[in-house]
């Protein structure tokens, strides 16, 4: 039996107010229950703009067509005009998606904040935003988060604490090949983590090793059973920009047999045989394509 695990990271306000909806429209057609992690106070994409020392940023951005995607109004939040609150603005919208019967969850508060400064500040400050974050997941549907997966793949031995004191089921912050507990030193924390084992759309398209055209085999060929799958797809391009080219691959999965579930199915899984769960070191290091450093197990 083959199992895609399909988790949504929603960054802005307008994949939000427009890539979600698309996606669960296409997800009643065909059947199938995700993970929706939602970033849920301000936009503040713009700030990303002082990434442009990264080695690899333009590369990417140039290949990506970042400003035809996300549109200039959505590239100039939090610079030219204030940040639009997400989880104020479309909090009717994000229990729709509970009521579609999908799971939900945290991606995180402020997208650009926890991407560029995590290992920057201290475990109180990483506290203070995981907890303000929590509290307005919970006045928008009421229960309590039981996953969260980081901004960007980061974190850091603070935030794992963090998820450890919320009593999280699982998270995935990680990229790997396997579900873990995460080692800091010595330290282990309780908190499964359930990474992304498949490259991300932006990592591979306009990259000539990858022709657009055979992208949907070069996934397919990746997706093996008997072993953890998951895809992480954002809600600004797969919802929007590329939707037409994720509905064909969905349709490709289903008619190979291959069964699309929530994250929370697989964690769920896993700790069936809990004693077999290893615990890994959190490491920081690169994926191709992709600008930056990010957690993963080592």
């Amino acid at each position: 039996m083959t199992k895609l695990g399909l988790k949504i990271d929603i960054d802005t306000e307008k994949g939000t107010r427009i890539g979600v909806p698309n996606l669960l429209k296409l997800f009643d057609a065909l059947d199938i229950k995700a993970t929706f992690l939602f970033s849920l106070g301000p936009d503040n994409t713009g700030r990303a703009l002082k990434r442009i020392f990264r080695p690899g940023f333009f590369k990417k951005v140039s290949r990506t067509s970042v400003l035809q995607v996300y549109g200039l109004k959505t590239i100039f939040n939090g610079v030219l005009w204030p940040g639009p609150h997400i989880g104020k603005k479309h909090a009717a919208l994000m229990k729709s998606v509970r009521d579609a019967g999908h799971e939900v969850g945290i991606h995180c508060y402020d997208h650009i904040h926890w991407q560029d400064n995590l290992h920057k500040l201290d475990e109180a400050s990483v506290r203070h935003e995981v907890n303000k974050t929590h509290d307005i997941f919970k006045k928008i549907f009421g229960f309590l988060a039981r996953t969260m997966g980081a901004a960007g793949w980061q974190a850091s031995k603070n935030s794992l604490a963090a998820y450890d004191d919320h009593n999280l089921f699982y998270a995935s912050d990680t990229r790997g090949e396997k579900a873990f507990f995460p080692m800091v030193g010595r330290r282990v924390f309780k908190t499964l983590q359930i990474p992304t084992t498949l490259p991300t759309l932006d990592e591979l398209i306009g990259r000539p090793e990858y022709p657009f055209e055979t992208l949907h085999d070069h996934y397919l060929s990746l997706i093996q059973p008997d072993k953890l799958n998951v895809l992480t797809i954002h809600s600004e391009l797969e919802g929007m920009a590329y939707l037409e080219w994720f509905e064909a691959f969905l349709k490709k999965c289903l008619e190979s047999g291959i069964i699309i579930v929530p994250l929370q199915q697989l964690a769920i899984e896993a700790l069936s045989d809990k004693a077999n769960i290893p615990s890994l070191p959190l490491i920081q290091g690169s994926v191709d394509g992709r600008s930056g450093t990010l957690a993963m197990h080592g």
